[in-house]
């Protein structure tokens, strides 16, 4: 598979899981509903979901850094990595990024913001201490991929619609157990009818926000997918981020900035870094195994 086949394989797939999500949440949302009659649930969460990501999307990247602990840094103050990133970014096309560094000996990295202008990247001292200049640049261009990309607004955009199927099934949960939609219903068949929706809501309140997280998950393998196919377009080299991944997740040192709400940024999951995942462990996971992000870069031809 050479490397434009790659890119279109993988922009495909999102499409497909983002068209899953939005199908889910439409599906979710009439089946509500019609047990409720009232479409108002829907309007509120719809409301509320786009609110809450409006938030996040405008102002995510600060509080990420901030959270991570990470420094901006000058050219002065790093020169080398930065001409590593000017030079990689005139390749892509894109702006200089701000530069950050979070002191914590793991390797790793990760970028925000909300569109190529107002983008940064922030990298750990254990992996500008430990990673070759090849390998760091497979990184860096990896992460300029996701900038590029546009992952930020794609993954506001799959949080609206995950966010929104959550928020519509634990509203109907509580709902159902307080009594709600116990209707008198003077007609058979539309009594019937309103069981059958019943049964069916109370499937979907239980099963539709695990599997709009394992589409969110899903989604952002295929993103760390192309954007490792991205970096390997932009250095010519992927040979050298084959060798960042292989360094980093042999890597003992545990990533003491990362958390729950952070993991999914970063170049490497700091929770998922041995081998041997299992198929239901590998669907709740943020990043696909290394091993597979080794293979896939290996079968691109450029």
């Amino acid at each position: 598979m050479n490397f434009y086949q790659q890119v279109d394989s993988n922009r495909h797939k999102t499409w497909l899981l983002i068209s899953l999500s939005a199908s889910l949440l439409i599906l979710v949302g009439f089946v509500f509903s019609q047990v409720n009659n009232n479409p108002i649930w829907l309007y509120i969460a719809l409301a509320y979901a786009v609110i809450s990501s409006f938030i996040s999307y405008w102002w995510s990247d600060k509080i990420v850094l901030t959270i991570s602990r990470a420094k901006e840094v000058q050219a002065s103050d790093s020169p080398q990595l930065y001409r590593l990133i000017e030079n990689l970014c005139i390749t892509a096309g894109l702006p200089m990024p701000k530069i950050y560094v979070i002191d914590d000996s793991a390797p790793n990295a990760f970028a925000t913001g909300r569109d190529s202008k107002h983008a940064a990247v922030a990298f750990t001292s254990g992996l500008l201490a430990k990673l070759d200049k090849a390998e760091l640049e497979g990184v860096i261009a990896h992460e300029l991929s996701h900038i590029g990309n546009r992952d930020i607004l794609l993954a506001t955009i799959v949080s609206v619609l995950v966010g929104t199927v959550v928020l519509l099934a634990d509203w109907f949960a509580r709902w159902s157990f307080w009594g709600g939609g116990r209707r008198r219903q003077d007609d058979q068949g539309a009594g019937q009818l309103q069981a059958i929706l019943s049964i069916v809501a109370i499937i979907l309140a239980i099963l539709a926000p695990l599997f709009a997280q394992i589409i969110q998950m899903a989604i952002s393998r295929r993103r760390e997918f192309l954007a490792d196919a991205n970096s390997a377009l932009l250095t010519r080299y992927p040979e050298g981020l084959i060798r960042a991944l292989q360094k980093i997740s042999a890597d003992p040192e545990p990533l003491e900035a990362a958390n729950r709400a952070t993991a999914h940024l970063y170049f490497a999951s700091p929770f998922h870094n041995k081998r041997g995942v299992s198929g239901l462990t590998k669907m709740f996971m943020s990043h696909p195994p290394v091993e597979e992000r080794i293979a896939a870069l290996r079968q691109i031809n450029i």
